[in-house]
């Protein structure tokens, strides 16, 4: 049976987008190796033209020109083609790998969302309240002691502030006390001319030049 209608071929994997766009674009570099040729001959053929006087040998130069000018375009279409075919292939591998990342997005969120759904019953927002409103109790306990252990001792809670300015008071006349028997030589010594307020001392007038005018000096 397999002698009549043959073995089943194995199917390759089918191409990929790369391996696509590499042949296309082998294609397109053959294409402009063959429209690079062409412009050379051309620019021969060209320059023979142009020395050749006119008559039948520069007609036949010029039909053979026009027939390789007919092939640079045929060329220059296929290498259109060629490109366009490899714009589409682009197209679709960008296409292609926006799936694929957002496919790998979609995976990385459903994981999130997972893992976090699973956080969330372990922790309880009445356990968090809970446990605020206990911080809240330690504290006030703790200042408590603090304040408690802060406390001074033998300081009568009946303090009179009258008796308080009193002995203020007393406690600035003695101040003054002690300054007022400070002995004289270790006090600073007063300015005498100060306190007397004399005036300034005249000043010496000048000798009288000999033409009678008085100078003086100041």
């Amino acid at each position: 049976m397999k002698k009549i209608f043959g073995a089943k071929k194995d199917k390759g994997p089918p191409p990929s987008i790369q391996d696509a766009t590499e042949r296309i674009n082998k294609r397109g570099e053959t294409v402009d190796e063959k429209i690079k040729k062409l412009d050379e001959e051309l620019a021969r053929y060209k320059e023979q033209i142009r020395r050749t006087r006119p008559g039948p040998s520069q007609e036949a130069i010029k039909a053979r020109a026009i027939r390789l000018l007919k092939h640079k375009r045929m060329y220059e279409e296929q290498r259109n083609m060629l490109y366009n075919q490899t714009y589409n292939l682009d197209q679709v591998a960008f296409a292609a790998d926006g799936l694929k990342d957002a496919q790998q997005t979609m995976n990385a969120m459903k994981a999130a969302n997972k893992e976090l759904k699973g956080m969330m019953k372990t922790v309880k927002i009445e356990d968090i309240d809970n446990m605020q409103d206990e911080m809240t109790d330690l504290m006030d306990v703790s200042n408590e002691i603090q304040e408690t252990l802060g406390r001074s001792y033998n300081i009568p809670d009946d303090v009179d502030e009258e008796e308080l300015m009193g002995e203020l008071d007393a406690l600035e006349s003695d101040m003054e006390f002690e300054s007022a028997a400070v002995p004289s030589y270790l006090q600073p010594e007063p300015d005498f001319d100060a306190d007397l307020n004399l005036p300034a001392a005249p000043t010496r007038p000048a000798a009288v030049p000999a033409g009678g005018q008085q100078v003086f000096a100041f």
